[in-house]
């Protein structure tokens, strides 16, 4: 094991014996790809081999990114709610495959009464976005959003493809949770998974974690690309992918100006499961390997249970004619997605996160993985897949 305080351009943590290469990727990203402050971990095993950070955490300050420096994870947060709804599937709570509205039943009005949770967390079930302007106390509030998808009619049917939900999923998939376990989704992490494991990752922020979260800083640039291009078109003329973004205007996304919306402490504090997750890198990467290995307690996921989350439910061209960037969805993960997101191969499930956050498990090689940075990237971001192609080249070694 290599093991020091500093490890070179501003670096810290350790790396043990063979994963120098995600180590060298790790500074590549500050040298060569604009990281501000950042940290990945890794788990093999059940045990760690790579925990490094570095940077600056808040520049507004200077305060430094230190090891338990957390920050936002958007939407990787998706697949921290899929953990949650699998662990009640394991335990007989609910199915994916009834209607929805066996559990919520005011949801199957207006067309949406065969939609089932499956479909939802496979971005099939036709409601990215919803149809009333709402205001950010709406969103706060939890129950105006309930209330509104209630009423809404689905854009399409589950057989027609997917559309990504941004923002929609957190409450459609937490709205069961809620009702099945009586908890709001954040709070049933921290009792069924989070505190049990020491986990410094929430859905909803507590006030005295909050010195801990550094300042997201607002996305560079797009890369020059046909497809970064066409997306950008369609994000601006797309009413459907603008309101999906925005929970119709509730809230700029990613940023106002240069202002990253998801640093308002009251956002960070409410429940937005899809997209307002925040945890250290370390604990992220805990969480995928606790899926995949023993680590501190027993395995959250069976091996039936990721068999099912694995199994590709979406891919391909969106319905809403965003380009295809190989992105892959199990139910609730987003699944190895070459070339955007390759992760390590077909046995990898997780969730990337607006502005380059990944965290994912791999069951073939008992890996967790995490990489969170306060600096959002473009379209196109490298930072990501560069640490992920270091640590498979380290792995086959």
């Amino acid at each position: 094991m290599t093991s020091s305080t500093r490890l070179g351009l501003g670096a810290h943590g350790f790396v043990d014996e063979g994963y120098g290469p995600v180590m060298d990727a790790f500074r590549a990203n500050f040298a060569d790809r604009d990281d501000v402050g950042a940290g990945c971990a890794v788990y093999v095993d059940g045990r760690p081999v790579v925990d490094v950070w570095g940077g600056i955490a808040d520049r507004r300050s200077g305060r430094r990114w230190t090891r338990d420096t957390s920050a936002v994870i958007f939407s990787c947060s998706k697949g921290v709610l899929a953990i949650c709804v699998y662990r009640l599937r394991q335990e007989g709570r609910l199915d994916l495959d009834i209607p929805i509205a066996t559990y919520w039943p005011g949801f199957g009005r207006n067309g949406k009464a065969a939609i089932t949770l499956r479909d939802a967390m496979s971005h099939r079930a036709g409601i990215p976005c919803v149809d009333v302007d709402l205001t950010l106390e709406d969103v706060l509030s939890w129950h105006p959003v309930i209330s509104a998808i209630e009423a809404q009619e689905p854009l399409s049917q589950p057989q027609a493809g997917h559309l990504y939900h941004p923002m929609t999923y957190g409450w459609l998939v937490g709205e069961v949770i809620r009702r099945v376990s009586g908890l709001m989704p954040g709070q049933y992490l921290r009792e069924a998974i989070a505190n049990p494991r020491g986990l410094e990752t929430w859905i909803g922020l507590p006030e005295d974690a909050r010195a801990s979260v550094a300042w997201m800083e607002a996305p560079l640039p797009d890369e020059d690309s046909p497809e970064a291009r066409i997306a950008a078109r369609l994000s601006e003329a797309n009413p459907v992918v603008q309101r999906s973004a925005t929970m119709g205007g509730a809230y700029a996304f990613p940023a106002d100006g240069d202002f990253v919306t998801f640093n308002d402490p009251a956002i960070q504090a409410a429940e937005i499961p899809g997209a307002n997750g925040i945890s250290t890198p370390r604990s992220l990467a805990r969480l995928y390997a606790s899926c995949v290995s023993e680590v501190d307690g027993p395995r959250l996921l069976s091996d039936a249970s990721i068999a099912d989350a694995t199994r590709v439910r979406s891919e391909g061209l969106q319905l809403s004619g965003m380009p295809d960037d190989g992105a892959r969805w199990g139910t609730g993960f987003q699944l190895a997605s070459p070339p955007s997101q390759p992760m390590l191969g077909s046995g990898s499930f997780g969730h990337a996160g607006a502005g380059g956050q990944l965290g994912f498990a791999d069951a073939d090689r008992r890996v967790g993985f995490a990489y969170l940075s306060n600096q959002m990237g473009g379209y196109g971001d490298a930072r990501a897949r560069e640490l992920t192609t270091a640590l498979a080249g380290a792995l086959r070694a």
